[in-house]
């Protein structure tokens, strides 16, 4: 076949680059024209891994590329995560909390609760009414009971795991299980071809690996994507300001301490702070704008919150480690036979854990949109383009809107993140037809949203969030008032079996992972 698609050359490791490989091999590998995936990844740059939490998504890719749950859960310090808890986003203070959780509100296909919870004037915090899984993120419980299957769950979860041990792992089910070819190496150079596309990769190591479609996975360095016209960079700084973070591993001080099934997001003067409970250790890291704040007010307002949450901490013995990034994304992802996955193409911030869901949605596309040849390339690269660009944009509205909406005025940074003029026109027209009524379907319309209508709900209403020139519903809403009673009270009933049948985080892990002794 002329042009065809033989070889391809993932260049970079980490999440990125051992995800896209290893989808890309188990999707093709019974095809008759399976094409070659070979890895090159660079001995001697770590993997930065600020994306410790994932989304349920995350089950399904593992699942697609053969990988047991059990090891995850045994090398990788995985726990599970059901969602996020935020704290003092709405106005200052720790009682100011609200979740979003990981399940979909009751019947939310041809039911939408938040219309009755508002006719409510809201008695209890939206989630609470319309999922159990808020009650199951409150009490501290597991996802399920041990005896579960693998992948199975009685409320949905994803993961937060080390991202180290993570590319380890997925490394060594890529070569071993799939076929993928590893080469440890840095890149000296890349060879172009006439018509401007990579035809090359040429090797501290001497080698030369030529290909047909190159993934760049070389993270902010961007080594192959940076070189191609029209892909560009977006900013987004005027309108999410973080730019910088301060990450630190925090061990347990008591091996039995209680692991939240939640990333916990405390608002802070200029950004906010995330806490993942792992087995043995905790991932904690601060996010902020560096033009609202300098390097050691940051460090004392991470230091602060460590003490306070884990006063027996000696945060003299922590290695706290900086990380600088510029929010935006890059104008054309797939140039030519160049395609940018994971950092290369862009980053925004860690709120929500976009950046490893991103990474599976362009991988997903690539693995099996796979082209066959160049003619098809472009045709697969003009689509991948427009949808990517499409998830970035939504991924950027989804994320102003935690901003958006905030009443804190202790700093300059909440207000300025509250500004109208910072806000995307197509976030202030949704914050303006729901001053009439309640997000649904119309509202994230494409089967793959990365966040459904469901997520604006439970961020705008835990934002406290409130209609002023509401519609009038109330046939509507007389009509529908014995089925959601129906559905409450099987919701209420379903939490109270959940909290009896269900054990803790740690208590699930223990039982996991008897070998180990720890979880």
């Amino acid at each position: 076949m002329q042009d065809a698609v033989r070889r391809i050359i993932v260049v970079g490791g980490g999440t990125a680059g051992w995800i896209t490989a290893s989808l890309i091999a188990a999707e093709n590998r019974e095809s008759a024209h399976a094409p070659e995936v070979v890895l090159v990844e660079s001995p001697d740059i770590p993997i930065i891994g600020v994306g410790e939490g994932t989304w349920p998504s995350m089950r399904l890719t593992l699942q697609k590329i053969g990988l047991a749950e059990a090891d995850l859960m045994r090398q990788c310090e995985a726990s599970f995560k059901q969602g996020t808890r935020f704290t003092g986003w709405s106005r200052q203070g720790d009682d100011h909390q609200y979740v979003h959780p990981f399940s979909l509100p009751a019947e939310y296909a041809t039911l939408n609760l938040a219309e009755h919870w508002l006719a409510t004037a809201a008695a209890c915090p939206f989630a609470e009414f319309v999922t159990p899984q808020a009650t199951i993120i409150a009490a501290g419980l597991a996802p399920k009971q041990s005896v579960t299957p693998e992948y199975a769950f009685n409320v949905n979860y994803g993961y937060h795991f080390d991202a180290g041990k993570f590319a380890r792992l997925l490394h060594q089910h890529a070569v071993a299980r799939l076929g993928v070819r590893y080469v440890s190496s840095n890149v000296e150079r890349v060879e172009s071809q006439t018509d401007g596309g990579i035809a090359a990769v040429v090797l501290t190591t001497g080698e030369r690996l030529a290909g047909d479609l190159f993934v760049d996975c070389t993270g902010q360095r961007a080594l192959l994507i940076g070189q191609q016209p029209g892909a560009g960079f977006v900013s987004v700084k005027e309108i999410l300001f973080n730019d910088t973070a301060i990450a630190v591993q925090v061990p347990y001080v008591d091996a039995s301490q209680p692991i939240a099934s939640v990333t916990c997001a405390t608002a802070v003067s200029s950004g906010w702070i995330w806490d993942i409970g792992l087995q043995t250790r905790r991932g904690v890291g601060h996010v902020y704008s560096s033009a609202h704040t300098s390097e050691p007010e940051a460090l004392a307002t991470l230091r602060e919150y460590i003490g306070r949450v884990s006063p027996q901490t000696d945060l003299d013995r922590l290695g706290f480690r900086q990380i600088r990034f510029e929010p935006g994304f890059r104008r054309q992802f797939w140039v030519g036979n160049c395609v940018a996955v994971g950092l290369s193409g862009g980053f925004i911030e860690p709120l929500e854990a976009s950046a490893l869901a991103l990474i599976e949605q362009a991988a997903t596309i690539i693995s099996c949109q796979l082209p066959v040849n160049r003619a098809t390339m472009t045709v697969v690269a003009r689509r991948f383009n427009e949808k990517m660009a499409y998830h970035w944009e939504r991924v950027i509205e989804f994320l102003k809107l935690h901003y958006v909406l905030n009443q804190r005025d202790d700093s300059d940074y909440w207000r300025a993140c509250r500004d109208p003029a910072s806000c995307p026109d197509s976030l202030r027209d949704k914050l303006l037809l729901w001053q009439q009524q309640a997000p649904w379907h119309d509202d994230a319309p494409r089967v793959d949203e990365l966040f459904p209508s469901a997520s604006y709900q439970y961020v705008l209403y835990g934002m406290g969030f409130r209609p002023a020139l509401r519609a009038t519903r109330g046939a509507a809403l007389l009509r529908d008032r014995e089925r959601v009673g129906r559905v409450l009270q099987a919701s209420a009933d379903k939490a109270r079996q959940m909290r009896n049948l269900l054990p803790t985080n740690r208590e699930l892990l223990n039982s996991l992972l008897p070998m180990r002794g720890v979880a």
